[in-house]
Parts: structure tokens; sequence; C-alpha cells
């Protein structure tokens, strides 16, 4: 990637702003904190489920707004409301305080998602770039797997006693470096292509739209992509802590193992430029769902062993840093300029509504055991792998 560019410099902030934006210390133990405060699986994944209704209100007209008045307006709404929900889980007691807490979070990353792909598009396109990427994605998106090497042993050291006090101070914590991000933000420059445009909302939606309907590939791709995240990314992070927990793990080991997964994690999303140099995009999709699967089908046959939930971590982990850059790359060759964010907005809702049936089925499994949960994940993620997508003609 060229030196002293607008992309570069973008770049380099979004990979900032992900690292701060992601100094979230009661992650390692946030099932935990949920149990503590009186939810049950069931409720979690309710809480999971007013996340996806948030960011189904607000795909839309957020995406809209990057496209009107460019990302780095949209990342700083976003940032400003990721704030305020993440403080009110400090006074959370009662459901709805959690459920509008996940509502606003979903929101909250509405104003990012589409944005964040369009700016680094775009940024890349000024310099000739764009086949980079998945690259840049992967640049950006290893920044949370550098955190997660000293966040979740902090974290899970400082919440050793599942005590109160050491929630709040979480909490506190992961408020003040959002506060950083947004900061970090404020220094991020729109592509001279990006914002300004003037159609009307109406009118732009339905380009967005008529973008999709003719080139359906898009949407195949988003569907494969979607039906593997959910199941082996979202709905298994909620529960990995109790399962580790249950297999004999001590709590302050919970750090540790996010730490060592998070390694893997970082390797794998500075490395997809040397993986897509052996395999073609569209083959590593498909590796990487088979492993996911698998993975999930493993879990669920052996999931009171601590050694098999070890290994779906780091497997589930390096599924989550290479299949949505990949995924980005091959969408963003095809998605007009003009409503990039838009267009990504759209396929996101139906992402939204996804997230809502898939959540709702697993929530109805739940009380059955983790056995029928995931076999259930598993199966939903093999319907998304077999999806055929296939790249851009050049």
């Amino acid at each position: 990637m060229k030196r002293n560019t607008l992309a570069s410099y973008n770049i380099q902030l979004l990979f900032w702003a992900e690292i701060f934006g992601n100094f979230r210390f009661i992650q390692p133990v946030l099932t935990l904190f949920y149990f503590a405060r009186g939810l049950d699986e069931t409720m979690i994944l309710f809480v999971m489920t007013f996340f996806s209704i948030g960011v189904l209100f607000g795909e839309i007209p957020t995406g809209v707004i990057a496209d009107r008045f460019g990302a780095k307006q949209a990342f700083l709404i976003g940032s400003v409301l990721s704030i305020f929900s993440h403080a009110i889980l400090i006074f959370a007691f009662d459901p709805w305080v959690f459920f509008a807490s996940s509502f606003l979070t979903g929101f909250a990353a509405t104003f990012f998602s589409g944005a964040d792909e369009a700016l680094v598009y775009e940024s890349l396109k000024e310099s000739n770039e764009e086949n980079l990427m998945d690259r840049a994605m992967g640049q950006i998106g290893s920044a949370r797997f550098i955190v997660s090497i000293f966040v979740v042993i902090i974290g899970a050291f400082l919440a050793r006693d599942l005590d109160e006090s050491q929630f709040r101070l979480l909490l506190m914590l992961g408020v003040f470096f959002m506060v950083i991000q947004f900061v970090v933000l404020l220094f991020v420059k729109n592509p001279s292509n990006q914002g300004g445009i003037r159609t009307p909302m109406v009118k732009q939606v339905i380009e967005g739209y008529q973008a999709i309907r003719k080139t359906p590939q898009v949407l195949w791709m988003f569907i494969n992509i979607s039906l593997v995240f959910i199941p082996a990314v979202a709905i298994f992070e909620k529960f990995d802590q109790k399962l580790l927990v249950d297999a004999g793990l001590p709590v302050y080991g919970i750090g540790v193992v996010y730490a060592v997964t998070a390694i893997f994690g970082f390797v794998a999303a500075r490395s997809i430029g040397w993986m897509t140099k052996w395999v073609t995009r569209v083959q590593l999709l498909f590796i990487t769902g088979i492993l996911a699967v698998l993975s999930l089908t493993a879990t669920a046959l052996l999931h009171t062993h601590l050694w098999m939930v070890l290994l779906a971590l780091i497997f589930l982990k390096l599924v989550s840093a290479i299949r949505y850059p990949v995924y980005s790359q091959l969408a963003n060759d095809i998605i007009p300029s003009n409503v990039r964010a838009t267009t990504i907005s759209l396929l996101s809702i139906l992402d939204s509504l996804f997230d809502l049936v898939i959540f709702m089925t697993v929530s109805g499994i739940a009380p059955f055991g983790f056995m029928p949960m995931f076999f259930v994940c598993a199966g939903i993620a093999l319907i998304g792998t077999l999806i055929p997508i296939r790249q851009a003609s050049t």
C-alpha cells in the first residue's frame, strides 16, 4: 500500500479508532455480568435481539447520512451514541435497561456500518489501490485483536471476584476509552467524492436497491456471510465464557484464553493478502465456512471438554478475522460509489432480519441445553456456506 495517501491516512486513523473503541474491559466477563445482574440464557438472547432491532431501525437513515454528508459525520454521531449506550450499563439491573442499551448499541453501530467500507474503498480509489480493500479492512479489523490481548487479561483479572464494584470499574474504563475514540474520529478526512450527495432520500434508497437488484451476486455473498457469522460468532461469543467456566476454567483464566485467541485472529487478519495468493477469495470463504460448521458441531458434542472449547474458540476467531474483509473486497468491487454506504446499509437490514429470526429460534432451543443449540447453529452455518458465490469479472 502506498504511503502518504488519503487511504493510508484514513486507514491508520480508523485502526486507532478501532483500538480505543474496543477497550471494553467488561467483554471478557460480559456473559457472567449478565448472569450476575439477573439475566438467564433466554434473556441474554433477547438482549442480542434488541441489538438487531436497533440495527434494523438505523440502517437506512444512517447509510443515507454517510452518503450525503460523509462518513466522518456518521462516525461522530455513532461514537456519541456508543458512549451513552455503554454508560447506562453501569445502572442496568432491570431487563428493560439491558434491552435499551443493546438497542442503542445496535443503532450506533449502523453509523459505522457501510460508512467505514465506503470511506476506505473511496479513499483507496483516489490512489488506484481499490484492489487492496481486503488487506485494508483486515488491517483495521486486526486492531480489535491487539486490544483483546491486553483488555481481556486486565478485565478478567479486575473482575476475578465477579463483584459489583468490579463490574462498575470495567464499564467506566470502557467509557473513558470510547471518549478517546471520539477524539480520534475528529481527524478523519472524507474522500473528495464522498458526501455532498443531494439526491432525495427516497430516490437514494431506490438507487441502492437497484444496485442490489442489478447485481444479485452481492446479495448472495451477503447472505453467505450473515448465515455463517450469526451462529459462529455472534451467538457463540455470547456463551463462550459460560462454556469455558462450565468446562473447568477459572474466571481469571478467561482473559488468558481470549488473549491467545486474539493473537491468532491478529495474525490471520494481517495475513489475508498472503492467503489470497494461494487460494481465491471465494475458496477462502468456503474453507472458513466449513471450519465454522465443524467447530460448532464439535462444540455441540464435546462442550464439556475444555480442550474442545479452546479449539473451537481458536478456529472461530480465525473465521471471524478472515471472512468479512474478504467479503468486503468482493462486494465493494461491484457496488457503485454514489450509493455505496446506502447499499451496504440496505444489505445490513437483511442481516438484522436474519438476526431476529435466528436469535428467536435459538432462544427457544436454549433451555434444552448447549447440545441442541449448537447443532442448530452448525446447521445454519452450513446453509450459509453452501450458498454459491463468485468473484466479479474484471
